[in-house]
């Protein structure tokens, strides 16, 4: 299970870092096919928002690939008995992998949340056992076992 939570999470930061690439080629077309026109003002206005869309989605770009080396410490191989990255918990009221935050799996009849250490949740798990409990949302937690 391991193995395909890892290769879920792998399609996901793929998928995130080409559509990201697609947006930045489409801004950079529109900014160099933009001629100068006679609305002047009109005109830098919309290059100057261009160039402000092309920034936010460099920082994107940047965030993805640091997602994508993050990634790429899992050891999806690697056992555990306390939660590490890598770690597939089951609590009593979910079952996480701890990667990144890739969103929800479905394999069966079974969910699994791709979580990132550095989210609340995944912060309360690390380091955490079989038979810890936590709070979370004001809901109490155990986990029932860690791989």
């Amino acid at each position: 299970m391991k193995e395909a939570l890892y290769r879920f999470c792998e399609a996901y930061i793929l998928a995130r870092l080409q559509r990201i690439r697609n947006n930045i080629d489409e801004v950079n077309n529109s900014l160099n096919s933009e001629t100068k026109s006679s609305a002047g003002d009109k005109h830098e206005t919309g290059r100057a928002m261009l160039q402000l869309e092309r920034e936010k989605l460099g920082q994107q770009l940047l965030e993805a690939e640091k997602t994508t080396i993050l990634l790429g410490k899992v050891n999806a191989s690697k056992q555990s008995n306390t939660v590490i990255l890598g770690s597939l918990v089951k609590t009593t009221n979910a079952n996480y992998y701890i990667a990144i935050s890739a969103g929800k799996y479905e394999s069966g009849t079974a969910t699994y949340f791709c979580i990132s250490a550095n989210t609340p949740i995944g912060k309360l798990l690390m380091g955490k056992s079989a038979g810890a409990t936590f709070q979370f949302n004001g809901k109490a937690h155990k986990i029932l076992g860690v791989n």
